[in-house]
């Protein structure tokens, strides 16, 4: 092959290897196999290899190129590259829109509403259609040269259909996929797990080795250009995807107004979990660029946009006090009250310190700036103290020695990490109780929640549960705020709660150390109420995943003449259903523990999954565990887990093994 054949034939498999990136990396789509692309960069490869003076810089075979450095270098940005101002809610952007309206109250406002990328802000200059060079944002005004690193992103072109200089700038991320797949391995050799998308993407790009980079599979999605004098950023976005940049795709709309930048950002909002990357909100801009230079810069923000953000799922606040609850076994678990923040869309005042052991791992002091996270339905929880914010006025927590209550010693057992209240008469354990036994995961009963059970309790309509099985509406409608509808609507949820499984039934007793997967194990093992009440210490013992303690508290709950009489009392309402014989599935034999948020499904889902194949779900990690599941924000089970050497998967694994 000659010179000026080797030439024609690169130039044409430069540009059919271009189209082909482009259909892969940015549509997600492509017409020929992998494999057939593969073979086409291979061509290109040797055909360079034996003609050396035509390799250009915008060649696919020059992303991954060149020896590591030894040091970034910096550069200036030409236009600086700005921040932006966080709004949090549909006030707060109200506010901002009537700010800049101020100052434009002749204008016609329309917004551009766009997603808010997690991962690191990049600008990419191209001059004569040729990648120049790509920089960090640095501080705004000089950034990072990372041009090496940001030409193996497959969905960043070396080459545009535009002469001149032109500017894009825009988000480098990984998507979850690719960072599972990353933890994972590195899980396999013992290595870094990597705390989140979007910190692994920032290390990536500063790797001072391109072929580091090159194995993280970074993305990259535009969201702004600069250098071609368009007249709205809509255009410009409509621009960059002819130039063969990603941008937001559906998840971006002009709106007319403020109405439909909420009804979008709602949208958004339920569609986030769901994306395959991550996204914290909206970035909100007015469209005409004339209007967004009019409006100006206020410290290192432009006004004429906004990120309007998701709600937190963590968000730092202080701890004001620590209070101690007594809960229905007698347990004390302090609380940290807490300055109001909102969290996931809630307003937060309270958060759960489990117990005294926990707060002297996060070394908690009262008066301290914490960083709170809420999961989900979960109870909020401190995950981490800001010691660097102290005064110097901070208290130190001592657990109370007396009941906070009834005023009745408080005792720990040998061992135990609790402290718990023994006075059986406690009137804080007897409402606790009562809450207990009507919850979700016990009797059930739908309406019949706590406030209504103090009404109860303070007008003397009952004693205990079994009372509340005896209840008829002229008891409930004269009491206050209570009709007779309502009346009639909780004696029919009492009605159609008799009927209920003995695992069920177990739990709502509220027996010290029977939760629910050992309420489970006493049903499936015994049978029936009867064979349980009669078995002795020794036959208790010998249940699966069901030790010396949780034996004997058993034993001698049923043995306690108080909770005897009311098991008779209640047994007189109540119609219990008995386990059917399980058959023997494929997780046979084989015990899960569950740690952290699970992305896919509830804890209660997963734990049906596992039991519906054989399995026993359990509440405690020891030697004996099959599997730990680890999902967001993993507890102590996980540390205890890895210690322990039990075998540690992630969500993705265990559906394969509950498929």
């Amino acid at each position: 092959m000659t010179q000026t054949e080797a030439k024609e034939r690169i130039e044409k498999l430069k540009k059919l290897i271009d189209k082909y990136r482009y259909q892969y990396h940015v549509l997600n789509r492509l017409e020929i196999s992998e494999e057939a692309l593969d073979s086409l960069k291979h061509e290109l490869k040797k055909l360079e290899d034996e003609f050396p003076d035509l390799v250009t810089p915008d060649s696919p075979t020059q992303r991954v190129a060149g020896k590591p450095l030894k040091e970034f270098k910096k550069i200036r940005h030409e236009t600086k590259m700005l921040s932006l101002e966080d709004v949090f809610s549909e006030e707060e952007f109200s506010e901002w829109l009537t700010r800049i309206k101020k100052l434009a109250p002749r204008d016609t406002f329309r917004f551009y509403a766009e997603p808010k990328f997690d991962g690191l802000a990049l600008s990419v200059v191209y001059e004569n259609g040729i990648l120049k060079y790509a920089a960090t944002r640095g501080d705004g005004e000089i950034g990072e040269n990372v041009t090496q690193n940001v030409r193996t992103i497959e969905s960043v072109p070396l080459n545009v259909e535009e002469k001149g200089k032109i500017e894009v700038r825009g988000e480098a991320i990984i998507t979850k996929k690719n960072f599972e797949a990353i933890n994972k391995v590195q899980k396999k050799k013992d290595g870094q797990i990597y705390a989140n998308p979007r910190n692994l993407a920032a290390g990536s790009l500063r790797q001072l080795d391109p072929k580091i980079t090159a194995s993280r599979r970074l993305d990259f999605f535009s969201y702004d250009l600069l250098g071609m004098g368009l007249k709205n950023h809509s255009e410009e976005h409509k621009t960059l995807r002819k130039l063969g940049f990603k941008t937001g795709g559906d998840l971006e709309r002009r709106c007319e107004g403020a109405e439909e930048v909420f009804k979008h950002y709602k949208g958004i909002a339920e569609r986030r979990d769901k994306l395959p990357y991550n996204i914290d909100g909206l970035v909100v801009s007015v469209d005409s660029n004339k209007l967004y230079k009019k409006l100006g810069v206020v410290g290192k923000a432009p006004r004429g946009a906004a990120a309007f953000k998701f709600s937190p799922k963590e968000a730092t606040t202080k701890v004001e006090d620590i209070i101690v609850q007594v809960g229905r076994t007698g347990a004390l678990t302090p609380v940290a009250v807490l300055r109001p923040v909102e969290i996931g869309g809630v307003t937060v005042s309270r958060a759960t310190l489990h117990n005294e052991d926990e707060i002297k791992r996060l070394g908690l002091k009262i008066g301290d700036s914490v960083i709170v996270g809420r999961a989900g339905d979960v109870i909020p929880d401190v995950r981490k103290v800001l010691k660097g914010l102290r005064t110097g006025h901070e208290r130190e927590f001592h657990m109370p020695k007396h009941c906070p209550v009834c005023k009745h010693e408080v005792k720990k057992a040998h061992g135990d990490v609790i402290s718990y209240c023994v006075n059986k008469s406690c009137p804080a354990r007897h409402r606790e109780n009562l809450y207990h036994f009507v919850s979700r995961k016990a009797f059930n009963i739908d309406g019949l929640g706590p406030k209504i059970l103090d009404a109860f309790l303070d007008n003397g309509l009952i004693q205990d549960a079994a009372d509340i099985f005896e209840l008829k509406e002229g008891d409930i409608a004269p009491l206050e705020r209570f009709g007779e509808k309502s009346a009639q609507n909780i004696i029919e949820a009492i009605k159609n709660s008799r009927r209920i499984p003995l695992a069920r039934f177990l739990y709502a007793l509220g027996i010290l150390h029977v939760g629910e997967e050992t309420a489970i194990d006493l049903a499936e093992h015994f049978g029936s109420l009867d064979k349980l009440e009669k078995a002795d210490l020794e036959e208790l013992q010998k249940v699966p995943n069901i030790g010396e303690v949780v034996a004997r508290s058993t034993y001698d709950w049923f043995r306690d003449g108080r909770n005897k009489n009311f098991l008779k009392k209640l047994l007189k309402y109540v119609e219990i259903e008995n386990p059917k014989r399980k058959k023997p599935g494929k997780l046979a034999g084989k015990t899960f523990v569950f740690t952290g948020e699970l992305e896919s499904m509830s804890r209660d889902e997963a734990k049906t999954k596992v039991r519906n194949l054989g399995g026993d779900p359990s509440e405690t990690v020891s030697k004996n565990t099959g599997y730990v599941v680890v999902g967001e924000n993993p507890g102590s089970k996980y540390e205890k887990a890895k210690k322990l050497g039990v075998k540690i998967i992630d969500e993705k694994e265990f559906f394969q093994l509950v498929k």
